[in-house]
């Protein structure tokens, strides 16, 4: 899984408990704990590229909806 995968995959948990009252769903703790987990991972791997290519900066640009120039 690349860098901006780990990003998504933890923005999709999370969004998943959105829609629910926190407290209510069995395991969400754990949700919650993956989550982290692949937020770590996507920090790791944009922290550890050094000489990024464009093609690079533009897919955590557009993982992160940061526009260009921000």
């Amino acid at each position: 899984m690349t860098g901006p995968e780990h990003y998504r995959e933890a923005e999709r948990l999370l969004s998943a408990l959105d829609r629910i009252e926190r407290g209510a769903l069995p395991g969400e703790a754990s949700i919650v704990a993956e989550a982290e987990v692949h937020a770590t991972l996507a920090l790791a791997a944009a922290t550890a590229l050094s000489g990024i290519s464009d093609a690079d900066k533009r897919a955590w640009r557009e993982v992160a909806a940061t526009p260009a120039g921000e």
